[in-house]
Order: C-alpha cells, then structure tokens, then sequence
C-alpha cells in the first residue's frame, strides 16, 4: 500500500504522468484491500474428520502394582504384629517362671531333725592358738610424761611415782 505522500508527490511532477501513477497507485489501492477482503472472507478448507488414535492409558497397571505394594507393607505390618506379640508372650512366660522360683526359695522350712544314733563329737580346729596380750588401757596425761616409762602401771590406773605437788 502506498502512502498519501508518495501520491501527492506524483501529482506536482507532471500531469499526464501524474495521472497515470494515481491510476496504479488507486489500483494498487484496491488490489490490497480486495486481497484482504478476500483473505477475511476465504474460510480455510475442511480438514478431514480425524479419527483418534488408540491410547492405552497405564491407570490399570498402576492400579495392580498399588494393590500388590498395599498388600505387601500390609502383610510386613502383620508379621512385625505378629513377631511382637510372640516376644511379648515369651518374655511373659520367663518372668512367670523366675516368679514361681522365687516363690519356691522363700517358703520357709523347717531344719531338718539331728540324727541323735550317731552323737555329735566336735573335732579339733586346724587353726593355730591365739596369743594373748595386755591391753593398753593407760591414757597418757599432758601433766605426766614421765610416767609413760613406768612399768607398775597396768590397765590404766594411774599411780604417780613422783609426789604430788598440794594444791594451795
């Protein structure tokens, strides 16, 4: 499409060549629009009806695996149950048992009756005799230290060898 400029400028140059430019230019003109016009109204052809294509959708497979995962944690969860309650029963059956055994040491018996047909002679111990000792009963007195050479004092009771000194 040309523009209005180019077809004023055609115009001033020179007449008769003038008026046959506009001509092309005013067909040129009607060309493009009839083009459009008939580019507007040409509706595009038909396209054959199309059949679809056969798909095959993986849902039904999927849905077998899923029912098989489902069952196996399923059974998994009733096997750990089960493997559960068997210890539990088992470590119930052990401490019943340590319970009656423990019951059966703390019933209280008699001693059993001396056999008096055969007395009962004690017999001499292996161990060697003890030998004895005086005891240390004397308690030493800041007053007196002389006294812890002396050798009359037994078990303590203090007797001065040395006077006394009277208390004033």
């Amino acid at each position: 499409m040309s523009s209005p400029r180019t077809v004023t400028s055609l115009q001033t140059s020179s007449k008769p060549h003038a008026e046959s430019a506009l001509k092309v230019a005013k067909e040129e003109v009607k060309e493009q629009l009839s083009t459009d016009k008939s580019k507007a109204t040409q509706r595009p052809a038909a396209k054959e009806n199309t059949k679809p294509a056969d798909f095959k959708l993986h849902t039904q497979q999927r849905a077998v695996k899923r029912a098989m995962f489902n069952y196996s944690v399923a059974t998994k969860l009733y096997l750990m149950e089960q493997q559960k309650k068997y210890e539990e029963k088992l470590q119930k059956m052990i401490e019943e048992e340590e319970v009656r055994l423990l019951r059966k040491e703390m019933i209280p018996r008699a001693q059993l009756m001396p056999l008096f047909d055969r007395p009962f002679y004690p017999q001499r111990s292996s161990r060697p005799l003890t030998i004895p000792r005086e005891p240390a009963f004397r308690m030493l007195s800041s007053k007196c230290w002389t006294c812890t050479c002396c050798t009359h004092q037994l078990y303590g009771f203090h007797q001065h060898c040395h006077p006394l000194k009277p208390i004033k």
